[in-house]
């Protein structure tokens, strides 16, 4: 199998070649109705009901899968996922629709009419391009995840925009569109596991760099998580959340790049975005009346430092990125916290204080701490009517605990 994005689509998926055929006639048809009337439930009782309705048993358990893929897409895809075809591993890496559907939004701004998906798994990323009228050609190497997608661009009306062959995505000739778009894979084939080392992704590390380098507008799907030194020089790199989940990283790489960093909060139908450089450095000071707890996004596009300016905030340790101000100032871009109470850790003193105050629920926040939440909510022995949150952390090196109350959004 050549280079490419989503293997393994008979194991990850459930489903081969002949199976997926077999979910696309009218008897497959029905077999999915009545499969998605069933999915949710005990795996056995859906199965035992199928074959009742004289559904054979390979068409009922490919049918099941789809059900039951479709039903955890909901998520991701919204009601488009009833008409889906998934895999496991595709599922797993697609992109949800309101991020895809705003890259694709930035890359037709950026004026790009054409467009190569390398790797397009099961074409999220690709409908939503095709959806802003860029056509798209897609490069999958699984057969399965390849008719799939082809299936999926079918089903959303998009098969004139957007078109899928099966091979290696590392052949494709770049030059006949105008941008590339690559999610390169993280996970092994066959197995699932997920896979750290970016040299070891498919298409491996060095060709999804390089290809910054023979198109003039790049985009690369990465890991949340990733090393800032992977970064290419001049690349715009963009963390994303989602309702306040960390759900991806981009690198826009050559003429797409306009700022060295980028954290985007998609939060219902609004766009928050905060840029920098990635650099600074928040200065530090002593716990203050408000705590800010940045999203992740944030936090993960190193740009805490930006934050504090907008919030007149400082660090109380430099390692850790919560805040802390005098006065509580609306952002989206980080909870706030009113702290009341600010103590060395102690089990001890910790007890008598939620004690003392009737705390009998609370929410534990950290961010430096080895200590383990559902742990210490055990050892606290909580009882009482009222609620607080506990934030874990490090002031100045030393293990702290605050007593904070949520400050209510605007």
């Amino acid at each position: 199998m050549g280079a490419g994005r989503r293997g393994g689509g008979a194991r990850m998926g459930g489903v081969d070649l002949d199976q997926f055929a077999a979910l696309r006639t009218p008897e497959g048809s029905a077999a999915l109705a009545a499969a998605t009337e069933v999915a949710g439930g005990d795996p056995l009782a859906a199965a035992a009901a199928l074959r009742a309705g004289g559904v054979p048993a390979g068409l009922s358990a490919a049918a099941l899968t789809q059900a039951e893929l479709r039903r955890r897409a909901v998520g991701k895809f919204g009601p488009e996922a009833a008409g889906m075809f998934l895999t496991r591993a595709g599922l797993e890496q697609a992109t949800r629709r309101p991020v895809a559907d705003r890259r694709a939004a930035r890359l037709r701004a950026a004026g790009v009419a054409t467009f190569a998906d390398l790797g397009c798994g099961l074409g999220a990323d690709a409908l939503a391009a095709a959806r802003a009228g860029i056509r798209v050609y897609g490069v999958e190497a699984d057969p399965v995840t390849a008719a799939m997608a082809a299936a999926n661009a079918e089903a959303a009306g998009l098969a004139g925009l957007f078109t899928v062959q099966v091979g290696d995505a590392t052949a494709f000739d770049v030059s006949r569109v105008e941008g590339v778009f690559c999610d390169p894979a993280r996970r092994r084939a066959g197995t699932g596991r997920r896979i750290f080392d970016p040299n070891s992704y498919s298409p491996p590390w060095d060709f999804v760099t390089g290809l910054a380098e023979r198109v003039p507008r790049t985009v690369v799907k990465v890991a949340p998580g990733i090393d800032h030194a992977l970064i290419p020089a001049g690349a715009e790199a963009e963390w994303v959340s989602v309702d306040g989940d960390l759900v991806e990283a981009a690198l826009w790489c050559g003429r797409l790049a306009e700022v060295p960093r980028r954290a985007t909060l998609l939060r219902g139908d609004a766009v928050h975005t905060l840029t920098g450089s990635g650099a600074a450095e928040a200065p530090v000071g002593p716990t203050r009346r408000f705590l800010y707890d940045p999203d992740p996004a944030v936090v993960r596009a190193h740009l805490v430092a930006e934050l504090a300016g907008a919030l007149d905030a400082t660090l109380a340790d430099a390692s850790i990125a919560y805040l802390y101000a005098d006065h509580p100032t609306a952002t989206p871009f980080a909870r706030c916290l009113e702290v009341t109470d600010v103590l060395p850790f102690s089990l001890k003193r910790l007890r008598a204080l939620l004690r003392d105050r009737r705390v009998g629920r609370v929410e534990i926040l950290k961010r430096g701490s080895a200590l383990e939440p559902e742990k210490l909510r055990r050892d606290l022995r909580l009882a009482g009517d009222s609620a607080a949150s506990l934030v874990l952390t490090r002031v100045a090196g030393a293990p702290t605990v605050l007593l904070c109350h949520p400050v209510p959004t605007p």
